[in-house]
């Protein structure tokens, strides 16, 4: 996974804590990089997309994950079979839509959240 690129909105003590945890606990992680150091146009992403969700991308070729889908491919590039499953399960279509409600869920109350701060917040997220 190392021509990966995980992109995550640095402002948010949330998402930071969540990348730090992320990154001691899985074997094999990409470059992690906060959005705010990133020229988004080189990446093909928007403001839009990078206070909405965190982005993994591969840059060799090109593809990209958003959202909950993002975690799934994390673990399903680790080595272990576990891990591959679990993100082989949570691409899975009934369970994808799961991930994704969870995933918008926790983004939209991230600044709730242990770490989060006020700058966390969603646009357009009531408080």
């Amino acid at each position: 996974m190392t021509p990966a690129l995980l992109v995550f909105d640095g402002d948010c003590g949330f998402c930071t804590s969540a990348v730090d945890r992320l990154r001691a606990a899985l074997q094999r992680f990409p470059e992690a990089q906060p959005w705010q150091f990133l020229d988004l146009d080189e990446l093909g992403l928007t403001l839009d997309d990078v206070t909405s969700y965190a982005w993994l991308i591969d840059r060799e070729s090109g593809r990209r994950w958003h959202g909950a889908q993002t975690f799934a491919a994390l673990l399903s590039g680790q080595r272990g079979p576990l891990p591959r499953m679990a993100g082989a399960l949570l691409s899975a279509p009934g369970l994808r839509r799961v991930a994704e409600h969870g995933y918008d869920w926790v983004a939209a109350h991230r600044h709730r959240l242990p770490g989060g701060t006020p700058a966390c917040a969603m646009p357009g997220a009531g408080a």
